[in-house]
């Protein structure tokens, strides 16, 4: 298969990007990676007359950890976080969902932003981001602005990134002290999407019982979703078989996940309970290792 004609621009700098943007609009897609935009234009699915290959700004390049955050631009590759000892030791959520991305070869040239613009509820990224409470800074020719995960993930494949605007940066708060992380998933083939997830974070107090816990859902609805009501119920409970299991079951009792030949609605809802479950549990045995 072969793309589309298309009319295309190489810019150097971020401020250049935005200019182009803003003269093209709706008719221009940027290239990152290019791991999901070029099967998708290859396939004629998608028809943009300009595409904006942004491979060379570098200052969209980094990764900081600045006070108490971590700081990652938008073109860092996946293998960027995979093999980074400060996101390891600082966000160890997001290592660990980084290293179930597709294969090697994606992980080499997929980035950090083009995953969250594509904004795929089934895609691991997305997901920790949300449970990590992310904080997503986009550019124009207009100014920035800044949005949260649950403002920026809008439904499936739609974030609220205007047509002239550029996702520029991911900032994430780095979890408090006494607090361990998870993310499982389950896939029919190793690199395949995952029919069903979840990431967890507990945060443990003194007396060893929850005082803060995040859980966000993968292929669960059409975003990445928290479970809001099943983190109020642990806080303040041991985080145990019993707790977990009754945490799982809330997290998952309004969802209505999409059913395929993979597997049905039905499948799906108890396998994400399962993995919540799991997550949980993990997760709170890593926080006691870490008191």
């Amino acid at each position: 298969m072969k793309p589309p004609p298309f009319e295309y621009d190489a810019p150097r700098t971020a401020e250049e990007t935005t200019a182009l943007l803003a003269e093209h609009g709706d008719e221009a897609k940027i290239l990152a990676g290019g791991q999901s935009l070029v099967p998708l234009l290859n396939f004629r699915l998608a028809r943009p007359e300009r595409l904006i290959d942004i491979n060379n700004v570098a200052e969209l390049e980094y990764l900081r950890l600045e006070d108490e955050s971590l700081r990652i631009g938008a073109l860092v590759r996946h293998s960027g976080l995979e093999r980074s000892e400060q996101v390891a030791r600082a966000v160890p959520l997001l290592h660990e969902a980084v290293r179930l991305v597709g294969h090697v070869q994606i992980r080499n040239r997929g980035t950090v932003g083009g995953s969250a613009a594509h904004a795929d509820p089934a895609a691991e990224l997305p997901v920790a981001f949300t449970a990590l409470d992310a904080v997503f800074l986009v550019r124009s020719s207009r100014g920035e602005r800044t949005l949260g995960a649950s403002e920026f993930f809008v439904t499936h494949l739609t974030t609220a990134l205007e047509p002239d605007e550029l996702l520029v940066e991911i900032s994430l708060p780095v979890p408090p002290a006494h607090t361990g992380s998870a993310f499982v998933e389950f896939a029919r083939r190793h690199g395949d999407f995952a029919l069903g997830g979840a990431a967890a974070l507990v945060t443990l107090n003194e007396e060893g019982t929850c005082a803060a816990a995040s859980i966000a859902l993968l292929a669960a609805a059409p975003t990445p979703l928290r479970a809001a009501a099943a983190e109020a119920m642990l806080r303040g409970r041991a985080v145990d078989d019993r707790s977990a299991r009754e945490a799982a079951a809330l997290a998952v009792a309004d969802i209505e996940p999409t059913g395929d030949i993979h597997g049905s609605a039905g499948y799906r809802r108890d396998l994400i309970e399962a993995l919540v479950r799991r997550a949980l549990l993990t997760a709170a045995s890593r926080a006691k290792e870490c008191t």
